[in-house]
């Protein structure tokens, strides 16, 4: 069958199946850069440091994770190595590895300190999404139930476990992250190692550096495998660790082998790391991390075909597709990863079979320039597009393919044959009426406008676009326009390439709505209100604006001095249009007389209006009276002191002396304010006014005793002339003294006063005098 692959236009030439994102296997990255690949992120302390992934420093409190954003099928298991280093401190706590459900929209890292990032810890949840955790523990709190976590090392409880490896299982939040398996290296027994193969988890204390040398002591790597468990669910885990103790003597032992994890798995993982520190420290790092399937030998590399006889449109970007119809993708869950390109078939049989340069899709074979054109791999799975150059037309061009699939198996190697066809003259759209040709037309609404294709030669076929869409029906050289687009019209020959015309954007501009709920006030008479200061966005240079009414008509900038009240309609219109909008209402109040404030106050019980200076105390109550333009509606006093108020007419007592200014500020239904201020003067917190004499013997004025205000508390005294006792009362509501001593009334004369007193603001008050006692 001849397939044939229309130009400029991206057409398929296959039919497409179901393809997904690059994603899978192998992944490899050293962290021995100042970068990594886009799809390994960072959180928290984590950093690259000196050719390592560093976790943690060797600080209080730290928490770093790392994890790759690519999923991994779950189909054939999966196998990792990596080297680790623990290292510098005192050793804690340690480093954790993970997988987690691909399907979770949003990473989130589990509890640090002993639960390394994976399991719950008291109030913090674990990982979300979370399948496995295996722990590399060098304090001890990985493998035991403190904090929270759900199981331990058998008998260990809440008790440390230090130098330990433990495998906990699936969990989410709160729930689940169960004690799978652990295993002792620094002591024997059930859970434990030989006696010959004890080592710790950190390579060293404080000072030490991170050991990257196999030959040395200090230098760890983990070989983690899952494979699909053939009499079950889930998997078996086996743990394999290379390390070295003594100089040169580089040891590789098995720490789990074939553990059963009896949990479905989703259908596809991401992996990571996550170290913490807590009271004690190390510094935690990664390097040389690879992901690979664990059952290869049980995977098929893709097998491709010999494309032939595709047809190219020479002149134009014509964009193509290998699929499932080109290629068998013999493995469960497969999707094209990696499409590349090459001359020669030899270049395919250079290729390196390093697991981590499979992982690459190498740049360089994404882009293929040769004499007849240049090929370009796209971001779609398994897209290319190819820009034949036009003197080779009729001419045919074979270059060779091989795809990779998302467990990294990669297909031997294919040609692809293609034939480079004539593309027709190109055309031009125009005006009709004008036969100008526009990029850009300004319509008002309900009008419309002609375009027209002009050719040089005839077409087999016609099409017109908008906005990239094929318009239905419209297949001659002509279009009435009537909608907002893009617009372009395509010409075909019998081959079947096409040619594009220029491209004509038709607009209906609208102009903008403005909604003026509210009137503009002008709150000073004769004074101008300024509408444009009330219009957003006001753009005069896109966009001319109408004010019309009182018979007058206002454009643009002199919208900015109306003087009249009254409704007015206002209309817009984009400047390279004759049609304005629709009116829009606004309404002009300025306001006929002047919008006062005023206001007199008085001592309460006084009944005197504008109380002189001195004649105020802190204790008083103050009227105010409000004598404002009848018109408002919100009062807003401010005393001075600190204290407001709201009403209309309210009271106030200042409680202290001072200067103070009252302000009234006033509002009117239009919005319009006025403010007064008045001075209040308090000067004294107290008065004391002591009698000359008292007649005990009358029916008035019968004791001797201060009138006062303002003060708080008042010692009465009184002495003869020689100085002699008489009479004392500390009560400030006493009636005073009645002129006896022990009963009898004394002789008429004069006698000596003495007052102590605190006034309200507790300034002390003392006072001494002569009297006359009448008789």
């Amino acid at each position: 069958m001849k397939l044939k692959i229309l130009a400029f236009t991206s057409f398929l030439i296959f039919v497409i199946t179901e393809l997904s994102a690059q994603t899978g296997f192998p992944y490899c990255e050293t962290f021995d850069s100042k970068s990594t690949k886009s799809t390994t992120v960072f959180g928290a302390d984590a950093q690259l440091v000196d050719g390592a992934l560093r976790l943690t420093n060797n600080q209080l409190e730290q928490r770093g994770y790392v994890y790759i954003d690519i999923p991994f099928s779950s189909a054939y298991g999966i196998k990792t190595s990596f080297e680790f280093f623990s290292y510098g401190g005192d050793g804690a706590d340690g480093i954790a590895f993970f997988l987690f459900d691909a399907a979770v929209p949003n990473f989130a890292i589990g509890g640090f300190g002993g639960s390394l990032g994976y399991s719950k810890r008291t109030n913090e949840p674990g990982l979300a999404g979370a399948y496995l955790g295996v722990g590399f523990d060098e304090f001890g709190n990985f493998g035991n139930t403190a904090e929270s976590k759900s199981g331990g090392f058998p008998g260990a409880a809440e008790n440390l476990v230090p130098d330990a490896i433990v495998i906990r299982g699936p969990g989410n939040g709160f729930v689940g992250y169960e004690f799978i398996k652990g295993k002792k290296t620094m002591d024997s027994g059930v859970d434990g190692l030989a006696s010959d193969q004890f080592f710790p988890i950190s390579s060293g204390g404080r000072g030490t550096q991170r050991v990257t040398d196999l030959n040395q002591p200090g230098y760890r790597k983990a070989n983690i495998s899952l494979i699909p468990n053939p009499s079950g669910v889930g998997y078996l885990i086996t743990l394999v660790m290379d390390y070295t103790v003594e100089v040169n003597t580089p040891r590789t032992i098995t720490i789990f082998q074939d553990v059963p994890f009896p949990y479905a798995a989703p259908a596809n993982l991401k992996l990571g790391f996550s170290a913490s520190t807590g009271g004690l420290t190390n510094f935690h790092e990664i390097r040389n991390l690879v992901v690979e399937v664990a059952n290869d030998d049980d995977l098929q590399n893709p097998i491709g075909s010999d494309i032939n006889e595709l047809e190219a449109c020479s002149g134009n970007e014509n964009e193509f597709f290998i699929t499932s119809e080109n290629v068998e993708l013999l493995n469960e869950n497969a999707s094209i990863s990696c499409l590349q390109l090459y001359k020669s078939i030899e270049e395919i049989a250079d290729i390196s079979d390093d697991v981590c340069e499979q992982a690459k899709c190498n740049e360089d074979n994404k882009t293929l320039a040769i004499p007849e054109g240049t090929f370009q791999v796209t971001d779609e799975p398994g897209g290319f597009l190819f820009l034949p150059n036009p003197e080779f037309t009729g001419s045919k061009v074979t270059i060779y393919y091989t795809v990779t699939d998302n467990y990294g198996k990669r297909s031997q190697g294919n040609s692809m044959t293609l034939e480079i066809l004539e593309s027709p003259a190109p055309l031009n759209l125009v005006v009709a009426t004008s036969g100008e040709q526009e990029d850009e037309i300004f319509l008002c609404g309900g009008e419309t406008i002609l375009l027209k294709g002009i050719a040089t030669i005839e077409y087999d076929k016609v099409e017109w676009k908008r906005d990239g869409e094929i318009i239905t029906g419209a297949t001659g050289f002509e279009y009435e326009v009537n909608q907002s687009g893009v617009y372009s019209v395509f010409g075909f020959n019998e081959k079947g390439c096409s040619v594009s015309s220029n491209e004509i954007t038709v607009s209906f501009p609208e102009a903008p709505d403005y909604d003026f709920d509210e009137p503009i006030v002008g709150c000073v008479p004769g004074e101008s209100v300024n509408v444009i200061s009330e219009i957003q966005n006001y753009d005069p240079e896109n966009f001319d604006y109408k004010l019309e009414g009182n018979g007058k008509t206002y454009l643009n900038d002199e919208m900015s001095m109306i003087f009249e009240s009254g409704n007015y309609l206002l209309t817009v219109k984009p400047k390279t249009l004759d049609c304005f909008s629709n009116p829009q209402e606004v309404e002009v109040i300025i306001l006929e007389e002047e919008f006062t404030a005023e206001f007199e106050f008085s001592v309460s019980g006084s009944g005197v209006t504008g109380v002189p200076e001195g004649d105020i105390f802190p204790t008083d109550v103050i009227e105010f009276t409000n004598l404002s333009d009848e018109s408002a509606v919100k009062w807003k006093w401010d005393f001075g002191d600190g204290e407001t108020s709201e009403n209309k007419e309210p009271t106030h007592i200042f409680g202290k002396k001072g200067e103070f200014d009252v302000v009234l500020t006033i509002e009117n239904e239009i919005g319009c304010f006025a403010t007064v201020t008045k001075h209040i003067s308090i000067t004294k917190s107290y008065r004391l006014m002591v009698p000359t004499g008292f007649t005990p013997l009358d029916s008035e004025n019968e004791t001797f005793f201060p009138k006062q205000k303002g003060m708080e508390s008042l010692e009465l005294s009184v002495f003869n002339l020689w100085g002699e006792f008489i009479f004392y009362t500390d009560d400030i509501n006493s009636d005073g003294w009645d002129g006896t001593l022990k009963g009898k009334l004394l002789d008429a004369g004069v006698y000596i006063y003495r007052i102590n007193g605190v006034a309200v603001d507790g300034e002390k008050v003392t006072d001494a005098g002569k009297f006359r006692l009448i008789r």
